[in-house]
């Protein structure tokens, strides 16, 4: 469950803004809120069915907007690769404070490892 909540949660991050206001507006009470459908229903004064209707057609758009454009699977590479090149850097930097003790090299390997991690806070 938690897993799928997740899934849900990237999704929405990423594409939310494709979603119509509907759609937006019944999938953060589902998911975020954690509103019933029987909740949501009562409260716009619709079937329960026509919530799920609505969040079904989200979760759709959603997932085909992912598998046509693979956003999120390549923002998950990339942030293992910058991980890759943060350890790469520090490996660097370590050598280097052991063997070498050169302040040119420590001061590239800090200023590589600044830019990474803000690049991997993004």
């Amino acid at each position: 469950m938690k897993n799928q909540a997740y899934r849900m949660a990237l999704l929405y991050d990423f594409y939310g803004d494709m979603l119509t206001d509907r759609q937006k507006e019944f999938y953060d009470l589902y998911y975020n809120e954690d509103l019933s459908l029987s909740e949501i229903a009562e409260n716009y004064s619709i079937s329960r069915q026509g919530v799920r209707d609505v969040i079904v057609r989200a979760e759709a758009t959603l997932t085909e907007l992912e598998d046509k454009t693979g956003i999120i699977r390549r923002f998950h590479v990339m942030q293992d690769e910058l991980r890759g090149l943060l350890a790469d850097v520090d490996a660097i930097a370590q050598r280097n404070a052991a063997q070498y003790r050169d302040d040119e090299i420590e001061a590239l390997t800090e200023r590589i490892s600044s830019v990474l991690n803000k690049l991997k806070q993004e």
